[in-house]
């Protein structure tokens, strides 16, 4: 019998996307989300774009409609709230709320995770400035890389792994505390001058940097270990199931970000790959690595310290690149071709 052949995504990228109004320009691009509109929101570190341009520089945050026409630009200090020192990550849920974190340290600690309306307001801040106490500490975070809202609890999922090594959850309208875990389910121990303990096989039993984390529809909670070059997958009240490395033999930061393909099943896993400048697609059942591409460079579909990652519902990939790229870039979604 003949046997069916595995298809994957393919890309190519519009050099057109995004526009960009009022000769704004762009700094270091950390995050990147869509929303149920297909919505492109990126979020941007606006002291970082040289000085003399800084009277140019975009607001943080940016809402793009499918097409790339500038929609909307808020963020920065206000009433009422502390702003990251270091914009990190960004995920709006599927009630439009806006949840962004930071990842600036000393004095400026981002201990915070925020969420407002779409149009800027402040809903809700968890957490504070400098306040982190470890990962003992249920009513702070320490620099928090990014969120997931899981509409089906109503809870949102923090990476909080600059300054700690855990996933914590609290409730999406009140900020109460629900749960944390640890790698493995391991209970995360702050960092200290000594390694945590390492299985030869596991690697290290508590995580390097909880840098990136999706919640799939079937509810399993998906983290990216950046550092140590895995994903780690856990049922939503914690309990481990499974981890992969990803590009494990080649430059640290391998995993950075994730998403998924947005047909039912989510079949796909999209890992972002800052350390090497690819993107990876994984079979989500298997977490077999399908297909790799890109590379690194400053031309239209190349690479510079890819970041984080987003898919709309037609199946584009945007990324962000924090590093030497810094810009959002859109892929089209043009076909399914064999697994090479």
């Amino acid at each position: 019998m003949p046997t069916t052949e595995r298809l994957v995504p393919q890309f190519e990228v519009d050099p057109s996307w995004p526009m960009l109004p009022n000769d704004w320009v762009l700094g270091s691009v950390a995050s990147v989300d869509v929303d149920s509109r297909d919505h492109v929101w990126i979020y941007h570190r606006p002291r970082s774009v040289d000085e003399a341009q800084q009277a140019n520089a975009a607001p943080a945050v940016l809402e793009f409609d499918p097409e790339g026409n500038f929609v909307q630009g808020w963020g920065g200090p206000g009433g009422g709230y502390e702003w990251p020192a270091n914009e990190h990550g960004i995920e709006v849920d599927d009630q439009g709320y806006v949840w962004l974190g930071g990842n600036g340290g000393g004095a400026s600690s981002d201990d915070m995770l925020l969420k407002f309306t779409r149009d800027g307001e402040l809903v809700m801040q968890i957490g504070g400035r400098n306040t982190s106490g470890g990962n003992g500490d249920t009513d702070n975070l320490n620099r928090p890389a990014e969120a997931a809202v899981y509409r089906d609890t109503n809870e949102v999922f923090v990476a909080d792994g600059y300054g700690n090594r855990r996933v914590i959850v609290f409730d999406a309208d009140t900020g109460a505390y629900k749960r944390m875990w640890g790698a493995f389910d391991n209970e995360p121990i702050d960092a200290s001058d000594e390694q945590p303990p390492s299985d030869a096989e596991l690697g290290p039993l508590q995580f390097g940097t909880v840098h990136g984390i999706e919640v799939s529809t079937d509810g399993l909670v998906y983290v990216s270990d950046r550092d140590l070059n895995r994903i780690q997958v856990f049922s939503i009240d914690g309990s481990y199931q499974t981890q992969v490395f990803v590009n494990r033999d080649a430059n640290a930061n391998s995993v950075a970000g994730l998403a998924f393909s947005p047909d039912p099943a989510q079949q796909f896993v999209f890992v972002a790959d800052l350390g090497n400048n690819h993107i990876h697609i994984l079979d989500r059942e298997t977490l077999d690595v399908l297909d790799s591409f890109g590379e690194q460079g400053l031309e239209p579909g190349q690479f510079g310290g890819v970041h984080h990652l987003a898919i709309d519902s037609q199946g584009n990939l945007y990324t962000a690149e924090a590093q030497e790229g810094r810009r959002a870039q859109k892929l089209v979604l043009t076909g399914m071709v064999p697994v090479q």
